[in-house]
């Protein structure tokens, strides 16, 4: 029996040879003069010593799961291999309904972390953060666990706790996160108006398949607008095609992205097409550290095409493009076929795009008038704070009026919200705050070319 399983595993190890020789090696390579006949003999008596010596009764195709599950996690950060249940879960998150968390991850230095929540999912709401790592999840290490699987332990039915433990950079030590799984189901694009201002702000959280569509119609229907703030903020991208197509809407010529790969096949020139183009509104993209591979694409060729200003903070550094191979009808290899190139012939990966103007995020920094003597108070000043010592009675009289009114503000601001972007989440956000200014910069600029 040992013997037929052994043949098996040498035409098995015959196919992951070609795989494992296909990958560039370095010069120090102590095997690079090796020919394929003696790569494939080697790989074989490895996984023959394995099978036969280790310590747990482990059967080949066990062996082989983790021959080519090691193969892959070794090539890149993004690379896989799916088994049946992994196929099957990739499936059902494609479909776009599924019980999680709501947040993207990748390997980033061999710890699973976190690329960004997904707006309003139970992540987003229990304060899980961009550049998050996850160390344990429900107890279990994440030290060593592939990404399919720390996936895979995140995922689960609704309704049902998860605690994960973060580490967090600027914290003193790592913490834990209560969460309820819920079906995720996210709203790709949507747009509120600026309170006080007369600028679109146009929001996507991630990019599905209707997004070029719906931030079309969004524009057309605000063409009056002085300006378009396009907030791509823990984006962690989607795909490639609405990526274009958004960035298609803001320019009419040149190349968007260009992907290049080890085969003639896999390189492709992705350009704008003048007929798409919607608006030449001045435009500013928001960006942090969530924002990661289709969001890095629009961002960094509106850019480089010079066509909008790109504010916030450097982006996560995802240029690369993944594709499923399926093995047979139940497992499959998540491969990296190409690398994303921007208009200039800059590489995102791992470097990520810097913004034309760095902001941290923040509140506002505001001066309160309140508190400053001008040469007119100098006089009655000092009786001015005698008559409030002895107004001290009718002021706390007043306190509970007030805050019955803050309170019924609050609920007014809280509807408002919901489609539009009011002047006191404006100050909470110095990112937003800054966008709007240099949208008012660009239009004080265009005025003075004309």
């Amino acid at each position: 029996m040992k013997n037929n399983k052994f043949a098996f595993g040498l035409g098995f190890a015959s196919t992951l040879a070609v795989c494992v020789l296909s990958v560039n090696l370095h010069a120090s390579d102590p095997h690079k003069n090796e020919t394929k006949m003696e790569s494939l003999a080697r790989l074989t008596k490895v996984i023959g010593i394995v099978e036969q010596n280790y310590v747990d009764d482990i059967n080949l195709s066990q062996v082989v799961d983790k021959a080519v599950a090691g193969l892959l996690s070794n090539l890149d950060a993004h690379s896989s291999f799916m088994n049946e249940k992994e196929y099957k879960d990739m499936k059902v998150q494609t479909a776009g309904e599924f019980g999680g968390l709501g947040i993207q991850v990748g390997m980033k230095d061999g710890a699973v972390t976190v690329i960004s929540p997904i707006e309003d999912t139970p992540a987003d709401r229990a304060g899980i953060k961009a550049n998050d790592v996850i160390l344990r999840i429900d107890g279990n290490a994440t030290l060593g666990m592939s990404l399919d699987e720390a996936v895979n332990k995140m995922r689960g039915e609704p309704k049902t706790p998860i605690t994960i433990t973060i580490v967090r950079k600027g914290e003193p030590k790592p913490f834990d996160v209560h969460i309820i799984r819920e079906i995720i189901k996210t709203e790709s694009v949507y747009v509120k108006e600026i309170e006080g201002e007369d600028i679109l702000y146009l929001r996507v959280t991630n990019f599905d398949q209707k997004v070029t569509d719906e931030s079309k119609k969004f524009i057309k229907a605000n063409k009056d607008k002085k300006g378009i703030i396009l907030d791509l903020r823990n984006n962690p991208g989607g795909l490639l095609d609405q990526a274009v197509g958004l960035t298609n809407l803001f320019v009419d010529d040149g190349i968007i992205v260009s992907q290049k790969g080890r085969h003639e096949s896999d390189n492709v020139e992705y350009k704008a097409q003048k007929s798409n183009k919607v608006t030449d509104l001045p435009l500013v993209v928001l960006v942090n550290g969530g924002s990661a591979s289709a969001s890095e694409i629009v961002s960094g060729a509106l850019q480089d095409l010079r066509r909008g200003v790109v504010v916030g903070e450097n982006t996560f550094g995802k240029g690369s493009v993944q594709t499923i191979l399926p093995i047979n009808e139940t497992e499959a290899l998540r491969l990296t076929i190409a690398r994303y190139y921007l208009p200039s012939g800059r590489s995102i990966q791992a470097v990520g795009i810097e913004p034309d103007i760095i902001v941290h995020p923040g509140k506002v920094s505001t001066d309160d008038e309140s508190y400053r003597l001008k040469e007119a108070d100098f006089k009655q000043h000092l009786q001015g704070e005698l008559e409030k010592l002895d107004a001290n009675k009718t002021d706390a009289n007043l306190t509970a009026v007030d805050e019955k009114n803050a309170t019924n503000l609050d609920k007014k601001d809280d509807k408002k919200s919901k489609k539009m972007v009011t002047k006191r989440e404006i100050l909470d956000d110095i990112q937003l705050k800054t966008a709007i200014d240099s949208i008012k910069i660009l239009n004080l600029t265009a005025k003075k070319e004309k």
